[in-house]
């Protein structure tokens, strides 16, 4: 088993459930409400570790009683703590989620906090266990100036990258070219690339703009629609399946981190897809981010019912 590094945010998710999403100006009474670990990158990290990756988490905390509920989660998931750093300069980040219990659509505003606060001497922190690793995964809520830095200490040491470009913000072009994988969903890349995403054609000219600027393999989401695969040469459409969706929050988290535990065991491009396809589909059926990611169990179990 290789393993995998990944680098990014931990907020604390403060996630309510209404009948329908409020419009500006407008106090909807909700359904119900739950506090919990979340965080592109540690939702991430934990889709890859409870699929089966080594994997080690890299993010930035406050000192307050927030970051608690991350130490929490690592200790019951049994990872690491060794690349978890801590400021009083900044509270430790979070999520506000409102989730529509009919569509299950959500409207998120996220304050990532100590995330942001990412400087030299942290990453020096992190280069020795990079060099120790066969992947990194990242995304752009934190600093983007670490986002870089981590990205170049990566291909220094010949370490595969993969970049989830959210939340979506421009992207230095030289970065790009030391991308292997890059995934956004198909917000993120019409805005990326300037090519409105309203099929498979329009996904298949936004990878190209991505293949162009140098990104070796290209993955975008598309919701219900599942995801659009290339390697430069093949271009692919990965199906969903049909599942009961209960809360789609995590459901790009999920796919991220199933990418990564796919890799780490050598499925190449295509089988990776598939799988992490799975661990989204099964993500979407329960409620929250990182609570939410399936087992490997259940997803061994999915796999073999589905004869993927």
């Amino acid at each position: 088993m290789k393993k995998a590094i990944v680098f990014g945010s931990f907020v604390v998710d403060l996630m309510a459930r209404a009948p329908h999403l409020p419009a500006p100006g407008e106090t909807v009474k909700g359904s119900m409400f739950a506090q919990g670990p979340g965080g592109k990158g540690f939702n991430q990290a934990v889709a890859a570790k409870r699929a089966g990756a080594s994997v080690l988490m890299a993010t930035k905390l406050g000192k307050d009683s927030l970051a608690s509920i991350a130490y929490d989660k690592l200790k019951s998931e049994n990872m690491s703590t060794q690349c978890i750093f801590e400021t009083d300069k900044a509270s430790t980040g979070t999520a506000i989620i409102m989730v529509d219990e009919k569509t299950s659509q959500n409207q998120i505003v996220v304050t990532s906090g100590a995330c942001d606060t990412f400087d030299e001497s942290d990453i020096q922190k992190i280069v020795p266990h990079i060099k120790e690793c066969n992947f990194l995964l990242t995304q752009l809520e934190t600093n983007i100036d670490a986002v870089e830095h981590i990205i170049c200490e990566a291909k220094k040491n010949d370490v595969f990258v993969i970049l989830n470009p959210a939340p979506v913000q421009k992207i230095d072009d030289e970065l790009y070219k030391k991308i292997d994988i890059i995934t956004p969903n198909e917000v993120e890349a019409s805005i990326l690339t300037g090519i409105k995403i309203n099929n498979e054609a329009d996904a298949t000219k936004a990878a190209g703009v991505f293949l162009e600027k140098g990104v070796k393999s290209v993955i975008i989401t598309l919701g219900k629609k599942g995801a659009l695969v290339t390697d430069g040469k093949k271009y692919k459409i990965i199906d969903n399946y049909d599942v009961d969706v209960l809360d789609t929050t995590g459901a790009g988290d999920a796919f991220n981190g199933g990418l990564l535990a796919a890799l780490c065991e050598g499925m190449d491009i295509w089988k990776a897809s598939r799988f992490a396809n799975v661990v989204s589909n099964l993500a979407v059926t329960h409620l929250g981010t990182a609570n939410a990611m399936p087992s490997r169990q259940e997803i061994d179990e999915f796999i073999k019912k589905h004869n993927i």
